[in-house]
């Protein structure tokens, strides 16, 4: 196995085992043997859990950076907060454990809470308040809305949708076909609260 393959074998086998666990709720004997590798290859690729941990966490936070190429785009701000929801929405989709690192670091973090996380959120949040003052220098959206109330509510809708899905399935159909219909709901929940 090339140095590159063992590394992201060691990335990919643990994720599974760190979002169950947390950092401290797994061994380094367990994470080795998941990825069938030599327990020292842990701490010549990663210096160790932690680091190995930091790079997961560094993998599925990563796409949180692609926010800033949407938002970017030549388009109405009320656009730009619709391809936010839409992006969130294709994130959890295709990392299903991404909301466990959150949830996990947010109530419990570990050093890489400021090295990894809380920039990573910070970015997310400091794009959608950059787009609100652009719509607001256009003057399409009221102006008695906090910026910061306003792209947390929107955030919160729709990272809480997922978030509350283990709770919910028997309430809420949770299914990747209704995907289109929820981003609509949010934005119309958003939008009727926002708009002049």
């Amino acid at each position: 196995m090339s140095d590159g393959d063992c590394r992201d074998n060691l990335i990919a086998s643990s994720l599974p085992l760190f979002a169950a666990k947390g950092l401290n709720g797994v061994s380094v004997r367990e994470l080795a043997a998941a990825a069938g590798v030599n327990l020292s290859m842990i701490s010549y690729y990663f210096g160790g859990k932690e680091g190995l941990y930091a790079a997961v966490l560094t993998d599925q936070f990563a796409i949180l950076g692609k926010l800033d190429e949407l938002v970017q785009r030549e388009t109405d701000t009320l656009r730009k907060f619709e391809l936010y929801v839409r992006a969130t929405v294709t994130r959890y989709r295709k990392n299903p454990y991404l909301l466990r690192f959150y949830t996990s670091e947010l109530t419990n973090p570990t050093a890489s809470f400021e090295t990894i996380i809380k920039p990573a959120i910070k970015n997310v949040v400091q794009t959608l308040l950059d787009a609100f003052a652009d719509a607001l220098s256009h003057e399409d959206f009221r102006a008695d809305l906090d910026p910061a109330d306003t792209v947390l509510a929107l955030a919160g809708m729709i990272n809480f949708y997922f978030l509350l899905e283990p709770a919910t399935a028997e309430l809420v159909d949770h299914s990747p076909e209704r995907d289109e219909e929820l981003v609509r709901h949010i934005m119309d929940i958003f939008t009727r609260g926002v708009l002049k």
